[in-house]
């Protein structure tokens, strides 16, 4: 049994080449009932989205953050993704006692102690907790770019640079919401194909 007030934190997001990068902090009460929780990545997509209202209803607090495209490019994607999870932490109406966070590395100036834990989505609740909202709520940001831009397929790979994004970035060019940095886009970009 974790400590009372432990926030778990874990990010969505880092490897597509659109979109933002979001972050989840979450602390949960010792009595909570969230059968089926694990891994975002190990759960359908319908389960994720019920264990959310779920972790949302039940959570002492829980927040979800996230850094822009723009924020990516300027400070790259590790640096970005560890603002999104520092603006969740310090974004939580608690303030815990202890942060644990997905991975080997702990954000900077968390003002709390805090530790990585790597497979932590996998081996602690707090955090298995955060990667769901996260991954939600970035699901959702694609979700509104694929109603904007269809011809994209976002709402199918999420973003992600599979063979089926590659061609439509090819063919329709690069939007506002890529991540200028990223290889694939970067290629375009000198090209000259921008979307329009």
């Amino acid at each position: 049994m974790l400590q009372a007030l432990t926030a778990g934190v874990d990010e969505a997001g880092r490897g597509p080449l659109v979109g933002s990068v979001f972050a989840a902090a979450v602390i949960l009460p010792s009595d909570y009932e969230l059968d089926g929780l694990t891994d975002s990545k190990k759960l359908s997509e319908k389960k994720r989205d019920e264990l959310a209202v779920k972790i949302k209803a039940q959570a002492v607090a829980w927040c979800v953050a996230s850094a822009s495209v723009e924020e990516i490019g300027r400070l790259n994607i590790l640096h970005a993704t560890m603002l999104a999870m520092a603006r969740a932490v310090q974004g939580l109406a608690v303030r815990p006692q202890k942060v644990l966070v997905d991975g080997n590395r702990v954000p900077p100036d968390l003002g709390v102690e805090a530790e990585a834990v790597v497979k932590g989505d996998s081996k602690i609740i707090e955090i298995s907790a955060a990667s769901v909202l996260a991954k939600t709520a970035r699901d959702a940001e694609m979700y509104a770019l694929a109603q904007r831009y269809p011809q994209y397929g976002f709402d199918k790979h999420k973003g992600y640079g599979t063979a089926a994004h590659l061609e439509a970035l090819s063919r329709y060019g690069v939007l506002p919401e890529h991540r200028r940095g990223f290889t694939p886009v970067r290629t375009l970009l000198a090209q000259g194909k921008l979307f329009g």
